[in-house]
């Protein structure tokens, strides 16, 4: 609740899936204690990721991290929860939409690609523009060839990594993050779902206000992506945005300018739901 003159008012939720798998939450602090004087801020490692409990190999799903979602969100009686995922986290948040059309408020999907193998090729050549060839062949060998070996990741993290950012991450932020190799491992493992998840066809479930977001310099999910996304959500219910000197997660090489977006969002999902309320009840009393 916020005090508004002589009342106190409902705050929205908004809930924050990060990215990995295997990450944790750490990265969105502090930037979105920003939000906090519009919207109760809430962040949620995944199971298995981060600081939560590990659980199973074979939970480590989209579709048990969508169930978690809406099962987190019921036990702490969240209702029309605001929904933020960046990278791995929008496919999250995506599978959890589509499952539970009428439970999320409103969702931000920022940097998230809706398909497993889509737009290998222009991974590979956002990778070489931003890094040169040595990047370039790490991308193909990853993206192309499939090979996920210790020894490409290895120099994935050391070559390809600093890339994701126009803007160089501060050591501090990565040192505080809590990763699970084993759940990446395990998505991107051969024939696993990191490598063949198709989501896009049953994006048209979505019923709420959707905002895409993405960074026209992103080598890990690229552009296109996002693209493929807008396209199949419902043209009434979509926002747009493509950040034309970003890359992964937009925020990073951004702040000011996506969090504002995001606050800007935030409240006019509010406004359209109140709006939405009072024509029921409207209707109703009619």
């Amino acid at each position: 609740m916020r005090p508004q003159g002589a009342a106190m008012i409902q705050k929205p939720t908004l809930l924050l899936l990060h990215g990995g798998p295997g990450a944790d939450h750490s990265l969105y602090k502090p930037a979105f204690s920003a939000l906090a004087d519009i919207a109760q801020v809430v962040y949620l490692d995944h199971r298995g990721n981060g600081r939560s409990d590990r659980a199973s190999e074979e939970s480590w799903t989209l579709a048990q991290w969508a169930d978690d979602v809406h099962a987190f969100c019921n036990s702490l009686d969240i209702q029309r929860p605001i929904v933020y995922g960046a990278s791995f986290g929008g496919m999250v948040a995506m599978a959890y939409a589509t499952r539970y059309p009428t439970h999320p408020g409103a969702l931000a999907l920022v940097s998230t690609s809706a398909q497993a193998a889509s737009h290998a090729e222009a991974k590979v050549s956002m990778f070489d523009r931003l890094g040169g060839p040595r990047a370039g062949n790490l991308a193909r060998q990853r993206f192309i060839e499939g090979d996920t070996s210790p020894e490409i990741l290895r120099a994935w993290l050391e070559v390809a990594l600093p890339l994701y950012t126009r803007t160089k991450t501060d050591p501090e932020v990565v040192k505080r993050i809590v990763f699970n190799p084993a759940v990446t491992a395990w998505f991107n493992r051969p024939g696993g779902e990191g490598r063949v998840f198709d989501l896009l066809p049953v994006l048209e479930r979505i019923q709420c206000p959707t905002l895409v977001i993405g960074g026209e310099l992103d080598p890990m999910l690229p552009i296109e992506c996002q693209r493929d996304i807008a396209a199949a959500i419902r043209p009434d219910l979509l926002r747009f945005r493509e950040f034309a000197a970003c890359g992964h997660g937009v925020v990073p090489d951004a702040p000011t300018e996506a969090i504002a977006l995001l606050r800007e969002f935030i409240q006019s999902s509010v406004l359209r739901h109140t709006a939405s309320v009072t024509d029921r009840h409207i209707g109703s009393t009619w």
